[in-house]
């Protein structure tokens, strides 16, 4: 058949919720996908899920390509991608993983493994805003907050896969919200969706006439509140002009880092119009003035960014045996 597809890359996303797995084509096509629960306990228990998901998928999803070539995973945490190791689910959780070989001598496939925001990265490196530019930033903002950096067409891991750990990054110096670093004043607890939700929780005292739905022990979307602050509740105003100039911060302390063109904002939270444009209202002109291509959202969709990332990595390492 002349539309044959010759090869495929089983992919896999690790989320905090939900494991994504799907065939992904060499030029990022995804062509099918599954979901299955996810636990993050622990690194051994989330590697438990991942083999349980790819076994169901194999039995389950009939694959569409010929030959399938590799199997990539994106994981949270800090991942050396070059030994296939994955070190730590979170600070303070480490528990050192032979990934690559695990999964390898189960599924007899080469395997590549990367940061969940490497692998969204990487996607938009070769098949979205990379088209178009060397030297972006990547800022994911979703239950918490970190970075990719692509500098002169190359992308920054630094010396311990560490880099774009930027949720950490202070930039209220007069906050009293303490993050768990240790610190007061990082972006990640005012901006992220996490944090968001933190913050309604700690004010809403303070805010007796709020028209937000707070149920004990439910999670609020950004989404609800955006919607409130967009239709004028105090309390929703107030945490959302702080988690706009919090990541407008952030953006332009970024900017005179690595000075990119482009500012891809990923993530579930920054997918909003209105909280947008006041993350833009923050933002100074001048730092920004080199920021030709502005701030944008992904090429891809924040399901696909993930598996056509972690689909370049397993690509990856089964060119690297070749």
């Amino acid at each position: 058949m002349d539309n044959e597809i010759p090869t495929s890359i089983l992919a896999i996303d690790l989320g905090g919720t939900k494991i994504l797995l799907g065939e992904v084509t060499p030029d990022g096509e995804v062509l099918n996908t599954k979901s299955y629960p996810s636990d993050t306990t622990t690194q051994a228990i989330a590697l438990e899920h991942i083999i349980h998901a790819i076994h169901d998928y194999k039995k389950t999803v009939p694959f569409i390509a010929k030959e399938q070539i590799a199997i990539g995973i994106g994981l949270v945490g800090r991942v050396d991608h070059e030994n296939g190791i994955w070190l730590e689910i979170e600070p303070g959780k480490s528990q050192e993983t032979d990934v690559k070989q695990i999964i390898e001598a189960l599924f007899h496939l080469p395997c590549g493994i990367d940061n969940d925001v490497a692998c969204a990265t990487k996607s938009e490196q070769h098949f979205g805003w990379g088209t178009l530019s060397n030297n972006f930033l990547y800022l994911n903002v979703g239950t918490g907050i970190a970075a990719g950096f692509v500098v002169n067409k190359e992308y920054i891991t630094g010396s311990h896969f560490n880099a774009g750990e930027i949720g950490h990054t202070v930039v209220a110096m007069d906050s009293d919200v303490l993050c768990g670093c240790g610190r007061t004043g990082c972006v990640e607890r005012l901006a992220s969706g996490l944090g968001l939700h933190e913050r309604i929780i700690a004010l809403k005292d303070e805010y007796p006439s709020t028209s937000l739905n707070i149920e004990e022990g439910e999670r609020i979307s950004a989404y609800a509140i955006f919607d409130g602050a967009e239709s004028g509740d105090e309390l929703c105003s107030k945490v959302t002009e702080d988690a706009a100039a919090a990541l407008a911060s952030t953006i332009m302390n970024l900017v005179r880092v690595s000075d990119p063109d482009t500012i891809i904002l990923g993530g579930g939270v920054t997918n909003n119009t209105y909280f947008l444009n006041r993350i833009k209202h923050y933002l100074n002109p001048r730092t920004m003035r080199f920021v030709t291509n502005g701030l944008v959202l992904p090429k891809h969709s924040q399901t696909e960014s993930g598996l056509i990332g972690a689909a370049l990595v397993g690509l990856e390492t089964s060119k690297l045996l070749r």
